[in-house]
């Protein structure tokens, strides 16, 4: 059986990133009996300047892209029904803001240890599309992360100190080093970069041609 290992360059903010993710997921079940694939999490920031409170979405998308909150509005219909029909629910109309998710970063580095980073991932953009939460408010991510699995006196250790702040500039630069501007981007086994998100069947025919070619 050949191996893969994906890196997933993605942020909490980016709908398509979640897209991704349930697409990705979905398309490693489907060859699990043909490739043993890894799948890891990597950081990168939308919005790393945002301040705290986050930015306005219907401002932020006017300033960013020159949408009208019509527009806006017909976009995340779109995704939202991209999301149901990978089981995903958006709300995305009921977010107020684009946060700062470095601190989600962060703690996506301490799940690594355990192997829990998608089922964190998975809690984060289920707090932060479907329920509307604030994922950079401390309280909301302990919450998440304990519903996730991880120890709660750890979490709070990384919550309250910069641990894996290093780690987390560290692996942003490595990409952008690499040419990853935009998300979600995939880089498998540290060689192909896959840029945008794709539909599972469009990912399991990459994922198995890349294997096809793996020594």
């Amino acid at each position: 059986m050949k191996n893969l290992t994906v890196d997933l360059i993605a942020d909490v903010m980016c709908p398509w990133c979640t897209l991704s993710l349930y697409a990705l997921e979905q398309a490693i079940r489907q060859l699990e009996d043909e490739i043993a694939i890894t799948l890891r999490v990597q950081p990168f920031e939308l919005n790393p300047d945002a301040p705290a409170g986050g930015l306005p979405v219907f401002e932020h998308q006017q300033q960013k892209y020159g949408l009208s909150r019509q527009q806006v509005l017909a976009n995340f219909a779109k995704i939202a029904a991209h999301g149901s029909k990978l089981g995903f629910t958006f709300n995305m109309e009921k977010r107020t803001h684009y946060y700062n998710t470095f601190d989600a970063h962060r703690l996506l580095q301490l799940a690594a240890a355990s192997g829990r980073q998608q089922t964190l991932l998975h809690g984060r953009v289920s707090a932060y599309f479907t329920d509307a939460r604030d994922v950079s408010n401390h309280r909301v991510l302990a919450d998440v992360a304990g519903n996730a699995g991880l120890n709660d006196a750890d979490t709070k250790a990384v919550l309250t100190s910069d641990q894996f702040a290093g780690e987390v500039r560290t692996r942003q630069e490595h990409y952008r080093q690499l040419g990853v501007q935009s998300v979600p981007t995939l880089i498998i086994n540290d060689h192909y970069l896959v840029s945008g998100s794709q539909p599972a069947a469009g990912y399991e025919r990459i994922l198995r041609d890349i294997a096809s070619r793996a020594q």
